[in-house]
C-alpha cells in the first residue's frame, strides 16, 4: 500500500499505512502560513477490502466548521470526480471507501490542474476572439495570466472577472471554464450580445503557485491575496500588484470575484454595501443582477449568505470591496460550496466541477441583465 502526493496540487503527510483499516493522514500547512484545509492524493493498495482513512488535524484547520456534513471526492481516472463516504468523528475526518481498482485519488474537491489552467489559457486564445496577455511572473515565477475576451472600444463596458485568489477553491476556475466556453460560442445569442456591449479581462487563476503547491488559501510567501488589495507589492503580492495595475490601466464598470465558502451549502454573493461611497445606483446593480441570476437558475439564491457590512465598514484590502469604491461599480465576490448545494442536493456528486461549469454559464445572462446599466 502507497500514499503518495508527489503532483500537482498534491497535499497530505502519512502518518501510519500499514493496514487498510487504520491509515492516518495529516493535512500540511501553506507554505509560510497557518492556514491548512485542501488536500489531495494518490492511495495505491492491492486490498480488496473497505479502507479507511483518517485525516487526524483537521480540528485544527482552518474551517473547522466545514467539516460537518462534508464529503470528500475521489477518482480513478482524474477527470470524473465522486464523492465517499466521510465523516467528521472525535475531531477527524474519517473517510471510508472499497477501492474498485489499484488506484484512486481523493480530494477536498475537483482539482483544477495547471495543465488544464494552461490549455484554458490557449485554447481561448486560439478561437480568434480573445488575446492572452501576460501581466509578469508570480514568486515562484509562474505566468500571471490575463484573458482579454471581445474587441476593445471606448464605448463598451469593461467587465473584470477573477478566480481562485484562494488556490484551494478550484471550484472557481472550473466556473471560469463554464463562463468562458459560453461566451467564445458564436452561436450562443447571450455571448455575442455581450461582446458588442463589453469587452471581458478574465483572470481564470489568481494564484498559480498556491495551486500547484497544494495550498488552501495563500501564495508562495504564505500571503492571503484577498486581503492585499489596498497596498499590494511585487515583494509578497505580485499576483495582486500586476492585476490591480491593469485594473487602473483599463478601468473597471462591473467586477465578479470567483471563491468557494466552507461552511455555507449554497451558492451566493457578498456584495458592497459597506464600502464608503455605496449608493442607490449601486444598490440597483446588485439587485438586478440578483434578480436576473435566480431567474436564470436555481442553483442561485439570497437567503443565506455573508452578514452585511455596516455603511462605511468594508473591508477595502478585499477583492471586490476595494475595486468596488476604487472604480464606483457593480463589484461581487461570488461563493459556491465545497459540499452541495444544500437547495437542490446530489448525493453522488455534491456541489461538483460540472455544476461549477454551468453556474458560470449561466451567470453571463445576469450581466447581460445589467450592461447597459453599468455606466
Amino acid at each position: 500500500m502507497k500514499i503518495t502526493c508527489n503532483f500537482d496540487s498534491g497535499n497530505i503527510d502519512v502518518i501510519k499505512a500499514d493496514s487498510p483499516a487504520d491509515i492516518q493522514l495529516a493535512i500540511r500547512k501553506d507554505n509560510n502560513s497557518d492556514f491548512y484545509q485542501w488536500f489531495h492524493f494518490r492511495l495505491n493498495s492491492s486490498s480488496l477490502e473497505p479502507h479507511t482513512l483518517r485525516i487526524v488535524n483537521v480540528k485544527d484547520s482552518a474551517y473547522p466548521g466545514g467539516w460537518k456534513d462534508y464529503q470528500a471526492v475521489a477518482s480513478y481516472d482524474r477527470e470524473h470526480w465522486f464523492r465517499v463516504e466521510t465523516q467528521y468523528l472525535n475531531d477527524e475526518l474519517v473517510i471510508t471507501h472499497y477501492p474498485e481498482a489499484e488506484s484512486v485519488y481523493f480530494a477536498y474537491f475537483a482539482p483544477y490542474s495547471y495543465e488544464r489552467h494552461m490549455d484554458l489559457l490557449h485554447q481561448t486564445q486560439a478561437s480568434g476572439m480573445a488575446q492572452l496577455v501576460e501581466l509578469g511572473e508570480t514568486l515562484d515565477g509562474r505566468d500571471m495570466s490575463l484573458l482579454v475576451v471581445g474587441e476593445p472600444a471606448a464605448e463598451k463596458k469593461k467587465i473584470w472577472i477573477t478566480a481562485r485568489q484562494h488556490p484551494g477553491e478550484s471550484m472557481a476556475e472550473w466556473f471560469v471554464e463554464g463562463l468562458l466556453d459560453r461566451l467564445l460560442d458564436e452561436d450562443d445569442a447571450v455571448s455575442r450580445r455581450l461582446l458588442e456591449k463589453a469587452v471581458f479581462y478574465i483572470v481564470p487563476n489568481m494564484n498559480p503557485d498556491g495551486s500547484v503547491r497544494g495550498h488552501l488559501r495563500t501564495n508562495a510567501a504564505g500571503v492571503n491575496l484577498n486581503r492585499e488589495w489596498q497596498t499590494p507589492s511585487m515583494d509578497k503580492s505580485p499576483e495582486v500588484y500586476l492585476v490591480r495595475q491593469k485594473m487602473l490601466e483599463t478601468g473597471v464598470d462591473m467586477f465578479l470575484d470567483i471563491h468557494g465558502d466552507e461552511n455555507l451549502p449554497y451558492n451566493f454573493v457578498a456584495g458592497a454595501e459597506g464600502v464608503p461611497s455605496y449608493d442607490s445606483r449601486m444598490q440597483q446593480l446588485e439587485q438586478s443582477f440578483k434578480q436576473a441570476l435566480l431567474a436564470v437558475t436555481p442553483e442561485f439564491q439570497t437567503q443565506y449568505g455573508y452578514e452585511l457590512d455596516a455603511p462605511g465598514q468594508a473591508n477595502l484590502t478585499i477583492a471586490s470591496t476595494w475595486v468596488a469604491e476604487q472604480f464606483k461599480c457593480l463589484s461581487y465576490t461570488v461563493e459556491m460550496p465545497f459540499k452541495d448545494n444544500a437547495n437542490l442536493p446530489d448525493p453522488a456528486y455534491g456541489w461538483s466541477d460540472v455544476r461549477s461549469i454551468k453556474l458560470g454559464a449561466d451567470t453571463l445572462v445576469a450581466v447581460l441583465a445589467v450592461v447597459d446599466q453599468l455606466r
